[in-house]
């Protein structure tokens, strides 16, 4: 009996000896191979342009190497989906914008949950979105606009990067809260989108400032407003929207990470603290700087806070606008 009782207990005891110290060195080795991040727009999106500065300076010191993949398509949720049914092993990320909580609403099916199918990360940064004309527009500011649309509802247009995206919602708060009529032109794209504000086929957008920038430093785009509380870094001289005329109009486009759910914590603390390594880095923070975009780290609790807000704050505009998936 002793001896029949003693030999489970040793052989049990044996793979836990054996299992334990490589489970360990395992998650001490965290990252063994490259991370994927998925960036679930285009090339030259404003998600894009931030996952390669966050991705490069992550792969800076030699131990971990980021590899930005783009699955754009379905406002951003063919990505989202890809993620959500990876393994949880930290080593296929998604960054995502505040499209992510806008879905939530404008999609009635999605594939995965929003809230129980991510692990957050961490915020990565909070970018204005600028509305800009063309430089040869004879609209000098806001409140030109405002004008021109009340003398002839229904005749001027905003281009946005998609349906649901946050440069529609932008444009949709701003119809709502002037009480005006200017008709939404959906594109593929941002770049698209801003191709044709440029060449004069489009009225005006609500574009992210990382898009936007390069465009309004070289003159060939106005920038009339920014649509954050405050006025961004970048453009210093630009009024907020609020201040512009429309008092208690403020849209964030946010940027953050999210792994598959049930990711271990301690991979999820391990990218944490990378992260916010990177975006404490003045490099990066003058990079973002520079494309008007803020560093905005948190924890990961904090982040999962923050989206379940996103996404109660933005069903109403959703909702109200009357906007579908796939317009």
């Amino acid at each position: 009996m002793r001896r029949q009782f003693f030999r489970p207990i040793t052989a049990f005891g044996l793979i836990a000896a054996l299992w334990l110290p490589h489970a360990a060195i395992a998650q001490s080795q965290y990252p063994a191979k490259p991370i994927r991040l998925i960036v679930p727009f285009s090339a030259g999106s404003a998600t894009d342009i931030l996952a390669r500065i966050i991705g490069g300076k992550l792969g800076e010191g030699g131990q971990w190497q980021v590899v930005v993949d783009n699955r754009p398509g379905a406002g951003g949720t063919l990505g989202a989906s890809t993620v959500a049914k990876s393994p949880p092993d930290g080593y296929t990320l998604i960054l995502v914008s505040v499209g992510h909580a806008i879905n939530a609403t404008l999609y009635p099916k999605l594939g995965y949950d929003t809230l129980k199918d991510f692990a957050p990360v961490s915020l990565v940064a909070s970018v204005p979105n600028v509305l800009v004309v063309n430089a040869a527009s004879p609209y000098k500011s806001m409140r030109d606009i405002v004008a021109a649309a009340k003398a002839k509802p229904g005749t001027l247009n905003f281009d946005s990067a998609g349906s649901g995206s946050s440069t529609h919602l932008s444009g949709e708060m701003f119809k709502m809260q002037a009480g005006i009529d200017i008709v939404h032109i959906p594109y593929k794209g941002t770049g698209e989108a801003l191709t044709d504000v440029m060449a004069g086929r489009g009225d005006m957008m609500f574009a992210p400032t990382v898009s936007a920038m390069p465009f309004v430093r070289q003159g060939k785009l106005r920038a009339l407003a920014v649509t954050t509380p405050a006025r961004a870094g970048a453009l210093p001289d630009v009024p907020t929207v609020a201040e512009a005329g429309l008092p208690g109009y403020a849209f964030d486009s946010w940027f953050g990470v999210l792994a598959p759910a049930g990711t271990p914590k301690e991979v999820i603390q391990a990218l944490n603290t990378e992260i916010g390594k990177a975006l404490a880095s003045p490099d990066v923070r003058e990079r973002l700087a520079a494309q008007g975009a803020e560093a905005r780290g948190s924890t990961p609790q904090e982040f999962a806070s923050y989206i379940q807000a996103e996404i109660g704050k933005l069903a109403p505009v959703v909702k109200q606008s009357g906007v579908r998936a796939g317009e």
